[in-house]
């Protein structure tokens, strides 16, 4: 019955492909294609089953660890196993956090265990741990208001709800020099996401190296809430917080790297990326592991259909983007000589929720710098997008189509910056946020059905790129 119905899905999305509304001149020639791609994608299992792989064997996958070499080794056969050709990895230096023992509670008004992730890059706490006041505040407003008088020698929280990840992550990255530059021993912040079940959100940070190092954490939005309603009652809040961590620097790491070569033009290159470094909690199903699958799914669902994209088609999982970005920074050293035949640069980097559309970044136009751009430059950022909204009928079934200008990804942002196009896939975050950075991305999170159309859309949007004349330049 299950195969009956995936028939019937299958058949019926082919079909609206002929039909899409407003259908554009310069998309006909590619709907025969998009219709084989889309065919592939939704009858293969075969990328759904190799991430279960991915998160079941290997696990998590923090950069410089043991677990992140097995999944460079594993991401090289599997690449080999799909049929991409010139599969290699190129090595790169990355710093490797490990985590240690981690431990807090309140001890006034009364004794009350919290459930902690220190954030990546953290310094430990001394031995013995730390035992102080804890200050509460909402905003950086309210911890400059209080200023060295109410916050040296306290632990400051920042209680902040999350208004989206952009808005919020600020005080997660910043936070502990803010509170550093004011004397504070530790920091702590309200975990950066939707929604907790007492399960924090962990990530990276940044240090002012000007100011004084103090460890930091994140705490779960119960706990973080429940200790702002104690300070509104202005009761005395005191805890003991302990963080055994080490940053062990210049492990040896890799991008891995395939390709599908090009039967036309080989020397230009569209590449699809996602990043296979994760966090060292869950099984970085969501974040990232799903978008390394979908890029190489993607390629997949082009050899499978037959196809031979006059551009050479190439897959990079890039290592540590997590803490560091030195896989991107890494291949675009790598790869200077050749960024001028780089047609496009595409990453996806935000969960599984279903594809909504792509993003378009021209040298950061995407990272809000519209206002600073000359007028010929945001000429050609219209005729870039208005060249991939041509495209958006071929998208139309699986509801695709939204094309704009935005961001591409970390990855691919030290080679967009380079002046090569970047295009970001728009997944549905509505749940992404939810799990994201916790023990909570696990891959039984990953909808099968989903991935598929996604894998389509990544698929058909390459193969265009791959084939269109011009490119987005």
């Amino acid at each position: 019955m299950r195969a009956m119905i995936k028939a019937v899905l299958v058949a019926s999305l082919i079909q609206m492909i002929p039909f899409a509304a407003t259908a554009q001149e310069s998309a006909d020639r590619f709907r025969p294609a998009a219709a084989r791609i889309l065919g592939a994608s939704l009858q293969s299992s075969t990328a759904y089953d190799q991430l279960g792989e991915l998160c079941d064997q290997v696990g998590n996958r923090i950069s410089g660890s043991e677990r992140l070499d097995q999944a460079i080794a594993w991401a090289v056969k599997t690449m080999k196993a799909d049929g991409l050709q010139n599969v290699h990895t190129e090595k790169i230096l990355v710093p490797y956090w490990k985590r240690g023992v981690e431990k807090a509670w309140t001890t006034s008004p009364q004794r009350h265990e919290l459930s902690i992730l220190g954030l990546g890059m953290s310094v430990p706490t001394p031995t013995g741990g730390i035992t102080a006041d804890v200050v509460v505040v909402g905003s950086f407003d309210e911890l400059d208001k209080l200023g060295e008088a109410g916050v040296k020698g306290k632990i400051v929280l920042y209680d902040v709800p999350f208004a989206g990840y952009g808005k919020t992550v600020g005080y997660r990255v910043v936070g502990a020099s803010r509170a550093a530059k004011y004397g504070a021993v530790a920091s702590l912040v309200r975990s950066v996401g939707s929604l907790s079940f007492d399960t924090p959100h962990t990530g990276t940070l940044a240090y002012d190296e000007k100011l004084p190092k103090i460890p930091s954490a994140a705490v779960t939005i119960e706990n973080s809430t429940m200790m702002r309603r104690m300070a509104q009652r202005g009761e005395r809040i005191k805890m003991h917080l302990e963080m055994e961590n080490e940053l062990i620097p210049n492990q040896p790491s890799a991008n891995v790297v395939g390709e599908i070569p090009g039967s036309g033009n080989p020397k230009e290159v569209v590449l699809l990326s996602g990043h296979l470094d994760s966090w060292d909690v869950g099984q970085g199903a969501q974040d990232d592991g799903v978008g390394c699958m979908i890029s190489l799914g993607a390629a997949k669902a082009i050899l499978d259909s037959g196809l031979k994209p006059k551009r050479t088609v190439r897959v990079v999982f890039f290592t540590n983007e997590e803490n560091g970005d030195f896989g991107g920074k890494g291949y675009r050293d790598a790869h200077k000589a050749e960024l001028g035949n780089l047609v496009a640069a595409l990453e996806s980097d935000s969960g599984n929720g279903p594809v909504k559309g792509f993003s378009l970044d021209l040298h950061g136009e995407g990272r809000n710098k519209t206002s600073t751009t000359s007028p010929e430059e945001k000429a050609r950022a219209e005729k870039g997008l208005a060249l991939l909204k041509s495209f958006s009928p071929l998208l139309e079934p699986l509801d695709a189509a939204k094309m704009e200008m935005g961001g591409s990804g970390t990855d691919v942002g030290p080679t967009v910056n380079e002046g090569v196009p970047g295009i970001g896939v728009s997944h549905d975050t509505t749940h992404y946020w939810e799990i994201h950075h916790t023990k909570a991305d696990t891959f039984d999170k990953i909808i099968k059905l989903d991935m598929q159309k996604n894998i389509a859309a990544v698929g058909i949007m390459a193969y265009v790129l791959a084939e269109m004349e011009g490119t987005l330049r």
